[in-house]
């Protein structure tokens, strides 16, 4: 059937003409990226990010960078956008590749160069074929050389989440295939984490290799959040938003360092659980309703990405507060039950320092929290460590591991 002949749309009563609640919907996509002015409170990191890569626009080497912050902080984005308007102001003849791995999916060294080969590829002008599976490590290396060497000048490389990488030298061989003679091609990356102390624990030939600039992306304030969903409130059709919605999702955002991920999910739930409720107008109820559902989901996408290790601590820390009257405990007690964790499990048991640093990078990602408590000359400075979470909801997240199901039969 030609695209002339094709039958015109039929009025079926199964199924809307329209959407009553959303107009766009993609607005509230996660990954969407917005044009420059809905980018909001990110204005210097934009800037400063600029200029480590302000190199790749005039063919020269772009600078690597490791970028900070916790989740919803606008990282990923701003990194998006930045590489985008890289590619529009190339000057004449410049040719920037950009690329953008997930490393919570591609998390081997084989996976993560082989899906950048084959997202940087044009096989129609360089002949190259990278098949998606197959390979060794080093022959994808070879094919993602080719490949850039036969289309760009300079290549930005975005490595989100690079903390869940189970090998941290795709970082030396990536900044270092120039200055090898692996390609003729400038190489750039910008390595993203949740993780304060990623680059304390890489290796220190590859930090020697990386030599990267450091950008810190501080969480937003409630007016960024309104702003944010303000300039998003588009994706909804006109008047269905209630005035109270987008500021008591941002408040709820807020209250949860600042996540505009998190404050975009809560719209977009609002609307879905109006629409499901056959709602003509989104209300200040779907949006409790929406923050409910929201929590749990960022919740359990915290803990389901989290190292085994960091299942077992807050494992240990669950426990106590599931079967004690207190809610905050000591490091002592909880690396005591932690022990008794990870001896029923047949798991290593790290050293105190270790926990500690695995509870402290639990508070920075907003699950637990660490208050210090002075007990004077004599008993000296201690860490009370608390539950941010439901300890109930803590303890079947982390359960759903069947690594950890086995505590559960001792």
């Amino acid at each position: 059937m030609t695209p002339d002949s094709s039958p015109s749309s039929v009025d079926d009563p199964l199924f809307e003409s329209g959407h009553r609640i959303f107009a766009n919907k993609d607005l509230l996509k996660i990954g969407h990226v917005p044009e420059a002015d809905r980018i909001v409170g990110r204005d210097e990191e934009i800037s400063k990010l600029a200029k480590r890569l302000n190199g790749a626009v005039h063919g020269y080497s772009p600078e690597n960078v490791m970028i900070y912050g916790k989740t919803g902080t606008g990282k990923s984005l701003v990194s998006k956008h930045v590489c985008q308007r890289a590619q529009n102001a190339a000057q004449d003849g410049v040719e920037i590749g950009t690329a953008y791995i997930d490393c919570a999916e591609d998390n081997t060294e084989t996976q993560a160069i082989s899906s950048l080969a084959a997202k940087l590829n044009d096989e129609p002008s360089t002949g190259i074929s990278v098949p998606h599976t197959g390979l060794s490590t080093s022959k994808y290396y070879k094919l993602l050389w080719k490949t850039l060497d036969a289309q760009f000048d300079s290549v930005i490389i975005i490595l989100d989440e690079i903390d869940l990488m189970n090998d941290d030298s795709v970082l030396m061989k990536l900044s270092r295939a120039e200055e090898a003679g692996k390609i003729d091609c400038s190489v750039g990356v910008i390595a993203i984490s949740n993780k304060i102390q990623y680059v304390d624990n890489v290796n220190e030939r590859v930090k020697s290799s990386f030599q990267h600039k450091e950008l810190f992306f501080k969480p937003y304030d409630a007016n960024q959040l309104r702003e944010i969903m303000f300039n998003r409130e588009d994706a909804f059709q006109d008047g269905v938003l209630s005035e109270d919605v987008i500021p008591l999702s941002a408040a709820f955002a807020a209250q949860e360092h600042g996540d505009a991920r998190k404050a975009i999910d809560i719209l977009r739930h609002a609307g879905e659980v109006a629409y499901e409720a056959g709602a003509e107008q989104v209300t200040e109820e779907h949006v409790r309703q929406a923050q409910q559902h929201a929590e749990k989901d960022r919740f359990r996408e915290l803990v389901n990405g989290a190292p085994t290790q960091a299942k077992a601590a807050l494992l240990a820390l669950t426990e106590l507060s599931v079967n004690s009257n207190d809610d905050a405990f000591l490091t002592s007690r909880v690396y005591d039950q932690y022990e008794r964790i990870c001896n029923h499990l047949d798991m290593d048991i790290l050293s105190v320092r270790r926990f500690r640093d695995i509870l402290k990078e639990q508070a920075f990602l907003g699950v637990v929290e660490i208050e210090k408590i002075n007990k004077g000359s004599a008993g000296g400075i201690h860490l009370q460590n608390r539950l941010i979470e439901d300890p109930q909801v803590v303890r079947e997240t982390i359960l759903e591991d069947s690594r950890m199901q086995d505590w559960t039969r001792e």
